[in-house]
């Protein structure tokens, strides 16, 4: 065949491509279960960096659980692997939940910011109700701009907002201009308006969804100290006290 033929040319094109696309397949399928591994790591150490657990086992100090749209605990599901399709794990309410041994948990969240997906990890006190820290990453917003959710700098400002008004639900927002409430507000990302607003979505959303457990739990301590008092005042008035 002539190699200066057109015919020659496609023909050496088109095997070049088939042959470069299976070799790309196989690397693929055979470094999958590795790059997994790696994705599956990022997570826990994010789980742990927003509850400043660096350097620590996650296995050792993190107990996974997951709970439905009640907060009531499921068996079954595997709570590590449901970070891999948040938007899913939250439709299907299979709300995965991380807990460490002091009694802080951490709650994934997910969003959507100007060009495509957000996410992060909310640790929160034993109370329920403050943020002990915020872990937040995203796929592709400006570097500069809306990428600035991913810094610590930023990340650091969440710590004591609180997610509660008393009884009432309020999350936290990121407010253009500068925060005006010290307790459920952060300053909104200069130049980042976009981004800004799907954080303060995708907080309400996902929190919103670990609203039954949030509120159990944080009424239970309070609860079992008033049904302890309960107690002991009745003895008192059994014992004339």
């Amino acid at each position: 065949m002539n190699k200066n033929s057109n015919l020659y040319i496609v023909i050496y094109s088109t095997v070049m491509v088939v042959v470069v696309a299976t070799l790309l397949a196989v690397a693929a399928l055979a470094l999958k279960s590795r790059q997994d591994a790696n994705i599956l790591n990022e997570k826990k150490e994010a789980i742990l960096a927003s509850l400043s657990l660096q350097g620590q086992n996650y296995d050792e100090v993190i107990e996974a659980f997951v709970v439905n749209e009640k907060g009531e605990k499921m068996e079954g599901a595997d709570p590590i692997q449901l970070l891999f399709d948040l938007p899913t794990a939250f439709a299907e309410n299979t709300l995965p939940v991380f807990q460490a041994e002091d009694g802080r948990i951490v709650v994934p969240v997910s969003g959507t910011g100007l060009w495509g997906p957000m996410w992060g990890y909310v640790a929160l006190e034993k109370d329920m109700n403050t943020i002990s820290g915020i872990v937040l990453d995203h796929a592709g917003e400006t570097p500069g701009l809306g990428a600035e959710v991913a810094t610590p700098k930023h990340q650091a400002m969440y710590k004591g907002k609180t997610i509660f008004e008393g009884e009432e639900f309020v999350s936290v927002t990121l407010r253009k201009g500068g925060a005006k409430d010290p307790n459920h507000e952060v300053d909104a990302i200069s130049g980042g308006t976009k981004t800004s607003g799907g954080v303060t979505a995708m907080l309400k959303t996902s929190l919103g969804a670990y609203l039954p457990l949030l509120k159990v739990s944080a009424v239970a301590p309070c609860c079992e100290a008033c049904a302890e008092a309960t107690e002991c005042e009745t003895n008192k008035v059994a014992n004339n006290e």
